[in-house]
């Protein structure tokens, strides 16, 4: 078969995405099932509040978070399915030519779920060397409250965060590529690639080639639509939570959320921009040929997706005040002395800050990648 292990090296982001997503679920949800064992032993009504809040609050954190970036993990790996089925059409095409089934195909396509399985088992070993210390870090004010938290190895919760994930990527992948490898064998040996858009429209519109261009290489890939703006996202939400995390959790959570949202940034942003270079590389050759400077070809390829990015800039800043809003105002309701949470312009300013000089700096470097490009080799492929 076509598919080697090498070929699922380009899946360490959906390794990563998936390492913290389970390193976030085994911390809380390990925390929920164990403060549950000690429910009995709470005997004041303060006890209960905080009990209440804390398994609340574990649940919400590990529903968001964790669903969120499993979310992200799926389409991840449905681009990547779909990507290698368009760059070994060939291949695949002459499989079917030779009177291989769809489904004979798509079986081997399984492989594709080791990428899950590999961040799942890093995530929650990782998370579960550090229960210990976030049990101490979480709330050091509930040791008068409620009894020590001890940890414990819950099997049925390391297979619903490994085995699960594993199994349901495997499956997803085998149906989606199944479904993908039903376009006729001489598409596939073609490697042609049916997009609905298409530069000029319909003749209808008198539409200026660069601004026509613009819209049809956001509109040919909206998966990496959707991996832009997740990686400002993770910048924006990750980054204004941690500054107000001091207030109401400890210091090592919130370099928690500030390390995770930083890598999930850089992730996401650095696989989605390779892959418009990568996509984009004959669009490039063919300006060049035109007469376009690398400057203009920057611009109209890469700049195209730089609305995006603050699109989810802005949606990942309202994320994050109503997540904390809603910490504040339902979880920890019934619980004294907590304060009062208000949106914070100063995290908001120097976060925008951080993330203009850092999002600017990447494009500068990706758009010099632009300009090592060689037209020769790009039309010779």
């Amino acid at each position: 078969m076509v598919i080697r292990l090498k070929d699922t090296a380009k899946l360490f982001g959906i390794t990563i995405i998936a390492c913290c997503a389970v390193f976030v679920c085994t911390l809380f949800l390990s925390y929920n099932i164990d403060l549950a064992a000690i429910k009995d032993e709470i005997t004041t009504e303060a006890g209960m509040a905080m009990y209440n809040a804390q398994v609340l609050m574990g649940k919400v954190i590990a529903a968001v978070s964790g669903g969120c970036l499993i979310a992200t993990s799926v389409v991840m790996l449905l681009f990547y399915v779909k990507n290698y089925i368009g760059t070994h059409g060939k291949e695949l095409g002459i499989l079917k030519a030779l009177g291989y089934s769809n489904i004979k195909i798509a079986r081997h396509f399984w492989i594709f779920g080791l990428s899950v399985f590999v961040g799942c088992i890093l995530g929650f070993a990782i998370g579960y060397l550090y229960l210990p210390t976030f049990y101490q870090k979480q709330a050091p004010d509930l040791q008068t409250l409620i009894p020590e938290l001890k940890v414990q190895f819950h099997p049925l919760l390391a297979f619903a965060l490994v085995g699960a994930p594993t199994i349901a990527f495997a499956v997803i992948s085998v149906l989606f590529a199944y479904l993908k490898l039903k376009s006729p064998v001489l598409d596939l040996l073609r490697e042609r690639q049916h997009y609905k858009s298409k530069i000029g429209g319909d003749g209808k519109e008198d539409t200026p080639f660069l601004k026509d261009l613009r819209g049809v290489t956001l509109r040919s890939k909206k998966s990496l639509v959707f991996f832009v703006a997740f990686s400002a996202f993770c910048f924006s939400a990750m980054v204004q939570m941690s500054f107000s995390m001091d207030e109401f959790a400890s210091e090592t959570f919130a370099v928690m959320v500030l390390s995770i949202g930083l890598i999930l940034a850089f992730v996401t942003l650095f696989l989605s921009l390779s892959s418009v270079v990568k996509g984009n590389t004959k669009t490039i050759a063919m300006m060049r040929v035109f007469g376009y400077d690398d400057t203009t070809c920057s611009r109209y390829i890469l700049g195209a997706y730089r609305p995006i990015s603050y699109i989810g800039f802005a949606i990942g800043t309202l994320y994050q005040y109503g997540l904390l809003r809603l910490m504040v105002s339902v979880v920890f309701e019934d619980i004294e002395n907590v304060p009062e949470y208000s949106f914070d312009f100063k995290a908001l300013t120097v976060t925008l800050i951080l993330f203009v000089f850092t999002y600017e700096l990447v494009m500068y470097l990706y758009s010099r990648s632009i300009k090592r490009l060689s037209v020769k080799s790009v039309m010779m492929e």
